[in-house]
C-alpha cells in the first residue's frame, strides 16, 4: 500500500466517520416554506399595526408579540433544523436552558426598571430648564 491514501479510501474513511445525528440539512422545499411563512408571519403584525384593525391596543401588542413567537419556532425548525433528535436532544436543552436565563435577565431588567421609575423623584418642566 502506499504512502498516500487514493480517493476512494479516503472517500470510504470519510464515510465511516460520518455521523448521523438524524438533524435534517434543509432542502429547497425546506428553506422556501419557511421564507414563505416567515413573510407571511411578517405581513400579518405589519397589516395589524399600520392598518389600525383593532381598537385595543394592547391587544394588538400580544398578537403581535405572539406572531414573533410563532416566528422563532418557524426559525428554529425550517432555518437552524432543530428538532428533538438533533446531537441527542443536547440542541434542544442548550435552547431551552438559553430561553431561560434570557427570560431571567428580561425579567429582572424590567423589574429594576419598574421599580426605578417609580422610586425616581419627579422632575417638573422648570427643573429640567435649569439643569447645565
Amino acid at each position: 500500500m502506499s504512502a498516500h491514501p487514493t480517493h476512494e479510501s479516503a472517500h470510504d474513511t470519510h464515510h465511516a466517520h460520518s455521523h448521523d445525528d438524524g438533524a435534517g440539512h434543509g432542502s429547497f422545499k425546506g428553506y422556501m416554506t419557511g421564507f414563505v411563512l416567515s413573510i407571511i408571519l411578517t405581513a400579518i403584525p405589519f397589516w395589524l399595526v399600520m392598518g389600525g384593525v383593532l381598537d385595543s391596543k394592547l391587544f394588538t401588542a400580544v398578537l403581535v408579540m405572539g406572531f414573533a413567537v410563532v416566528q422563532i419556532v418557524v426559525h428554529m425548525v425550517y432555518f437552524l433544523h432543530m428538532n428533538t433528535r438533533s446531537e441527542g436532544g443536547w440542541t434542544l436543552m442548550a435552547l431551552i436552558f438559553t430561553l431561560i436565563i434570557v427570560g431571567i435577565a428580561l425579567a429582572g431588567s424590567l423589574w429594576v426598571m419598574h421599580h426605578l421609575n417609580a422610586n425616581m423623584m419627579p422632575m417638573t418642566h422648570e427643573m429640567m430648564k435649569n439643569m447645565p
